[in-house]
């Protein structure tokens, strides 16, 4: 197995590319060990000494190291228990299909506007992301502000406010005229 590695815009953070489907559908972000409890492989990458992050995609596997640590000293243990995971033939997450996406459903007067944004992030913002290593989904719509929540690479990137603000805010005001701001939330 050959596993290819990518930079990010993110330093902290790599993307990792095992050339198999790791998701069949959805995301899933994982920010501690204690969280990473339904998933072998993000169990199994926490284990290596310095990570802080897993965020599972469906071809890829984006992993954030503590600042403290190296990219030199963590990368092939990295690489290693990738390997090791998917040569075991278990799942990435047991017991689930892993879906990840939108975290809000909305009904009422601004359905329709929230149905708009949704299609937006699907097909132009979450591919462009995806490339780099993230993930970013819909939280809520309120009085003009759409609520974000940023994943894997996306999620503490330096370029992150620039991204959330220059290009995804733009694109929904350009769209959607009663889109106003994007703001970002935590999980």
């Amino acid at each position: 197995m050959f596993i290819q590695t990518e930079a990010t815009p993110n330093p902290a953070t790599l993307k990792f590319l095992p050339g198999v489907t790791v998701l069949e559908t959805g995301t899933a972000d994982f920010t501690d060990a204690e969280g990473a409890q339904s998933s072998p492989l993000a169990r199994r990458i926490f284990a290596v000494d310095g990570v802080s992050g897993v965020f599972l995609g469906h071809d890829f596997v984006t992993v954030t190291k503590q600042e403290s640590v190296d990219w030199a000293h963590v990368k092939p243990a990295i690489l290693g228990a990738i390997m090791e995971h998917f040569q075991s033939g278990a799942p990435a997450i047991e017991g689930t299909d892993g879906a990840g996406g939108h975290a809000a459903h909305e009904e009422g007067p601004d359905s329709e506007i929230v149905a708009q944004i949704k299609e937006l992030l699907d097909t132009r913002v979450r591919p462009a992301v995806a490339q780099d290593g993230g993930d970013i989904t819909f939280y809520g719509f309120d009085r003009g502000v759409v609520y974000l929540h940023m994943q894997g690479a996306c999620a503490g990137c330096p370029s992150s406010t620039m991204t959330l603000k220059m290009g995804i805010e733009n694109l929904l005001r350009h769209y959607i005229p009663e889109v106003v701001e994007v703001r970002p939330v935590a999980a």
